[in-house]
């Protein structure tokens, strides 16, 4: 089945000339779809769709089918279940983070789309579950249009900041963010205390969700305590857990607790943390939530069309990955999170500048480094046994090889991974369109704080 898929995606051009020649064909059979009733000729539709489209694409008959827009690759397939991708975790082959045998279908899908010569829509919109089964021949031959962009974002009046770190990222200066792991903990006070560390080095504190599938403090929890204490968080959200109603339903209690900074993420594979046997939920992919989240700002709208009493007040970011394949193609997914309402980017970490450079060159000269804040990661590792540790398994992950080199080489190894920190931070200052960066290190916080003074980013107290 696998191989007759990436058959299907080989051939996408001369699928699509099919499916157009069926298109135009099928609207003549509605007078029979009338005469004998819509729901009698699904019965028989549905088993024949059925079949040819599992043999063809592996299709799950989500209902809302989307084959022309990705490539005639099924993104049914995604083992994350995203309609927009890929995700941050595609290995350097081209592996699915989830599955490495398997190539990422949305490398399949950019493939598919380049021969159709046909770029893929902007957004896709989540899917409907209740229309999971259903025949989406039948909808041509309706001549209905398959619901399945994204609604394009509405233009709104400039609004009021929502808080300091957005007032940081509009004003144009170098901003740096740090990231801390919620504790294994119902006592806030360490937390608290790692956090009031940074205290004056940083614009923001990232709490992270669930990172690496493994269960923490809850990120909304754990930012809503640094915010009753006068502190700035940034509250990541992982698709990987919620459906759309519990996120929305998060989103506005984090806000009635003053955290207005919101980072969408899709999340990592719960098979890669301590609690393997747990059921992913993967409801949303990072696009469709900013989306989401921007309706609930702006509109004052669930995603249902259910009105607000009253709209929160969030600053929107999203993530991105420059470090792994398909590398440039990238870019195009990241056009959809800005669209989508992604106000400021994070990015994995970076040991490989001229990566960086090679993906910002395209940003600029799509222009998006005009509309969000783009903010670089950055960490330092105790040892090269350690870097090579992370590389091998954490999906995303790119470190060359002669960082690690010059990093095993070193008499002193944790003093050398900060000096290659403290460079690669000065050389992306230089880099047109990087508005800050982004410290992150397991636990390793005395050595990020030490980073940001030595840089020069900022002044000890």
């Amino acid at each position: 089945m696998y191989a007759v898929r990436r058959w299907s995606v080989r051939h996408a051009r001369g699928l699509q000339r099919v499916y157009d020649a069926c298109a135009r064909i099928a609207p003549l059979l509605a007078p029979g779809l009338k005469l004998l009733g819509r729901e009698r000729v699904e019965r028989w539709l549905r088993p024949a769709e059925s079949a040819a489209k599992k043999f063809l694409f592996d299709c799950r008959m989500c209902g809302q089918c989307a084959l022309s827009a990705t490539g005639m690759a099924c993104p049914t397939n995604c083992k994350k279940q995203m309609r927009n991708g890929p995700c941050g975790g595609v290995r350097p082959d081209g592996g699915c983070e989830v599955d490495p045998a398997m190539r990422c279908v949305w490398l399949e899908a950019i493939d598919g789309a380049k021969r159709i010569a046909r770029q893929p829509l902007a957004a896709l919109q989540p899917v409907d579950h209740r229309r999971e089964g259903g025949s989406s021949w039948i909808q041509v031959i309706a001549g209905e249009q398959p619901d399945i962009a994204a609604r394009a974002a509405p233009r709104v009046p400039e609004r009021q900041s929502s808080g300091p770190f957005e007032q940081a990222c509009r004003s144009g200066r170098f901003v740096v963010t740090a990231e801390i792991a919620p504790p294994d903990s119902a006592d806030p006070d360490t937390l608290i205390e790692r956090a009031r560390g940074f205290q004056g080095l940083v614009d923001a504190v990232n709490i992270t969700d669930g990172a690496g599938g493994n269960c923490h403090m809850s990120s909304v929890a754990a930012s809503a305590i640094l915010a009753e204490h006068g502190l700035t968080p940034v509250y990541q959200v992982a698709c990987r857990d919620r459906n759309r109603i519990a996120i929305q339903g998060d989103l506005l209690g984090a806000a009635a607790l003053g955290v207005r900074n919101v980072l969408c993420l899709t999340g990592d594979d719960v098979s890669r943390g301590d609690q393997p046997q747990a059921k992913p939920v993967f409801d949303l992919d990072s696009v469709s939530l900013l989306g989401i989240a921007r309706a609930m700002r702006d509109e004052g709208q669930f995603a249902s069309g259910r009105k607000l009493e009253a709209a929160p007040r969030l600053f929107l970011g999203a993530t991105a990955n420059p470090f792994v394949p398909p590398h440039l193609e990238r870019v195009a997914n990241l056009e959809k999170k800005i669209e989508a309402g992604a106000q400021f980017i994070q990015t994995q970490f970076c040991f490989d500048v001229p990566a960086l450079e090679a993906f910002m060159r395209e940003v600029r000269a799509r222009g998006l480094h005009r509309h969000c804040k783009f903010i670089v990661g950055v960490g330092a590792l105790k040892s090269a046994k350690a870097l090579r540790r992370m590389a091998a398994l954490v999906p995303g992950v790119h470190i060359p090889e002669q960082v690690i080199e010059r990093i095993g080489r070193a008499e002193d190894q944790a003093d050398e991974g900060k000096r290659v920190c403290i460079e690669t931070i000065h050389a992306l200052a230089q880099i047109e369109g990087v508005g800050g960066v982004h410290l992150m290190g397991h636990k390793n916080d005395d050595v990020l704080r030490h980073i940001i003074v030595e840089s020069g980013m900022r002044s000890a107290a």
